[in-house]
């Protein structure tokens, strides 16, 4: 069977008559062949049993060893080794610096067992199964290194508010809700963001309960903000949590929204969300299951071959060693713990869960959080917010809890990684991840502790990151979404260590990128274009001016306009080697893993995607419209573009 890709605008009349055309070259080659032998032999007769010199016949055993010789050495070079999967006729971004640009793979198994040209390969194997790539684009597999697969399976199934403009404009989506469901079912959506919605004033006020207690007075509402650190609910949600907590106390981490009276007005900040949380019925294993399922095909078609994903609990860690024990794991996942608990105190005892043949699911690390969100200025801060000076966010975990649990991990073999926006929570990081160095310094050092976001910092906490062995953990669609009102947030100066990969790369760290779906769209390719142009869709910022009329900012304004030609803080762009390299070998480094994966190199796994554009030379806004053609992951095409077509040729 050969298997060729084919763009619709090609028809695959063309495949066929290629076929046709290398069958007919190659029996026209073998009767030549068969020809030149008969002659050969014949005059070997005629030289034998005629009168000849012995001179001659001496030329004659030269001239049949020579022949035998070469006849020898094509017979064994002609012996092509079978693959099961040729990819020839592409452009291969390898991410492999002794050989960074490629034509095609060849593949056995779940394994590359030859990068080259297509000339080369195509000498030295074959295989049923061919994709001709047509000059299209392959990379590696892409990997998001911070993401939320259950989180995105919950979005793809609850109400989605993303990208909604009004308070009217949700209360609309939930009463078509209601209207679906039983009274007392609860209503549960994702993907607001009041940063998004006008007010009239120019202020960008939180929401409050009694919008939705008009559409749904029988039925508990519970809408997750788009960072997932903060949630906006009904008055029947609170009616039902009351009976199990104090509102009129604020808890720990956390912060509830009040009235002016002092009493809740439906939002729920960071801990405080537990109140809520507490008393809304979980998915059922049956229903996870079909959620995760959804997810992975969201992955798939966005060229996402592994992830890792940011806290699971028990339930997550038997469902995926599930499929992955019965070969049913579609995507490769990387799982960090959520938080101490029941699987922490299992996995502390066993060590960590490495599936060393397929590498298809692994458990090594422990996710913690330290502080809440930016845009819900949860995010922990050492000076407070510009936009509201009695604020400086909030810790969620003592910093002493960060420390022991770091200590139980060094000590067991696995890696931390703690999420922290502020510059006070990655402060507090640092300096908790410090201290447990200092009691198991080896263990540290090959650690590779993490800092998940690590958005804004402080200039003179940068350089601790590479001297205590730490990576940032990045999203560049974070800086894109949030650009628009962190300034407000931060003020001129102290944005300046926000977002800041290139200082990091300057500094001699590496910078592994993610999505931190489903906070943005899955697609990593979003994140590639917002790394490497720090604009929006419509290229804006371009300059100052465009920053001045469409931005919020604090009351100092922009400072220096040379921060925004051609990006938001142009100067820390990432290059587009270093942006496929944070999605790719850089993100496998980040999990162990650099050399199975992250690049396309003999022996590793084949993790591969064909994109319709050459996101690597292409117009910046073509990054945008590139369409993921092909998804491979182990040598098995998982996911293929409705646009293209694999014709079969026997």
């Amino acid at each position: 069977m050969i298997l060729h890709y084919s763009p619709r605008e090609e028809g695959t009349e063309i495949v066929a008559k290629k076929i046709v055309t290398v069958n007919r070259v190659s029996s026209l080659y073998a009767e030549l062949i068969f020809e030149k032998v008969l002659a050969f032999r014949v005059t070997l007769f005629y030289i034998f049993t005629g009168q000849h010199s012995d001179d001659m016949k001496t030329l004659v055993y030269i001239t049949l060893a020579v022949v035998l010789s070469a006849w020898t050495f094509i017979s064994i070079v002609s012996q092509k080794q079978s693959v099961d999967l040729l990819l020839i006729n592409a452009t291969v971004y390898t991410v492999d610096e002794e050989n960074p640009v490629a034509e095609a793979i060849a593949v056995r198994g779940s394994r590359i067992v030859a990068v080259g040209s297509t000339q080369d390969i195509q000498n030295q194997y074959t295989s049923q199964n061919i994709i001709d790539a047509r000059g299209k684009t392959i990379i590696p597999g892409l990997i998001d290194a911070h993401a939320h697969v259950l989180g995105l399976g919950e979005a793809l199934t609850e109400l989605n508010l993303i990208g909604t403009q009004s308070t009217q404009h949700i209360a609309k989506i939930v009463a078509e809700k209601v209207k679906q469901v039983k009274p007392g079912d609860w209503i549960r959506g994702y993907g607001w963001d009041q940063n998004d919605w006008g007010s009239g004033t120019g202020e960008k006020l939180f929401p409050t309960a009694s919008i939705l207690d008009k559409v749904a007075p029988n039925n508990p509402v519970i809408l997750s903000r788009i960072d997932g650190h903060a949630i906006w609910v009904n008055s029947k949600a609170m009616e039902l949590a009351y009976s199990r907590s104090d509102m009129n106390v604020d808890v720990d981490g956390g912060k509830i929204i009040r009235d002016r009276y002092g009493r809740p007005s439906g939002i729920f900040v960071d801990n405080a969300e537990t109140i809520i949380t507490s008393v809304v019925p979980e998915y059922t294993r049956e229903e996870k299951l079909t959620m995760y399922m959804r997810a992975f095909d969201e992955c798939l078609k966005y060229g996402i071959t592994g992830v890792h994903d940011m806290g699971i609990d028990k339930t997550d860690f038997e469902i995926y060693k599930e499929l992955a024990d019965n070969q049913t794991l579609p995507v490769r996942i990387y799982g960090l713990i959520g938080g101490s608990g029941t699987l922490w105190d299992e996995m502390r005892r066993s060590g960590p869960y490495i599936d060393a043949l397929h590498y298809q699911f692994i458990v090594r690390g422990i996710k913690l959080y330290v502080d809440g969100a930016l845009g819900s200025r949860g995010a922990a801060l050492i000076e407070p917010y510009s936009d509201e000076p009695e604020n400086r966010g909030l810790i969620t975990t003592v910093p002493d809890s960060l420390r022991i649990i770091t200590e139980q991990a060094l000590e067991a073999g696995f890696q931390v990684a703690i999420h922290a926006i502020g510059d006070r929570a990655n402060r507090v990081v640092l300096d908790e991840y410090e201290k447990a160095s200092l009691k198991y310094p080896t263990e540290a050092r090959s650690a590779r502790l993490r800092i998940e976001h690590a958005q804004v910092i402080s200039p003179e906490d940068i350089p601790r990151f590479k001297k205590l062995n730490v990576i940032p953990s990045m999203q560049p669609t974070h800086a894109t979404s949030d650009m628009y009102w962190a300034q407000a947030r931060l003020g001129p100066e102290r944005i300046l260590g926000a977002y800041a990969w290139r200082s990091f790369l300057n500094d001699g760290n590496i910078v592994v990128s993610g999505s931190d779906f489903p906070v943005e769209h899955a697609n990593p390719l979003l994140g590639f274009y917002a790394a490497v142009t720090r604009q929006d869709k419509d290229g804006i910022p371009k300059d100052a001016n465009d920053v001045q009329l469409k931005f919020q900012l604090s009351a100092d304004g922009i400072g220096n306009p040379n921060h925004f030609e051609n990006g938001w803080y142009a100067e820390q762009k990432l290059t587009r080697e270093e942006a496929l390299r944070s999605f790719t070998i850089w993100a496998a480094f980040a999990e162990f893993t650099a050399n199975q994966k992250g690049s396309i190199e003999e022996g590793k796994l084949a993790d591969l995607v064909i994109l319709s554009n050459d996101i690597m030379k292409c117009d910046p806004k073509e990054i945008l419209t590139t369409a993921v053609e092909i998804t491979i992951v182990g040598g098995k095409i998982r996911y293929q573009h409705s646009s293209g077509s694999l014709s079969e040729r026997r």
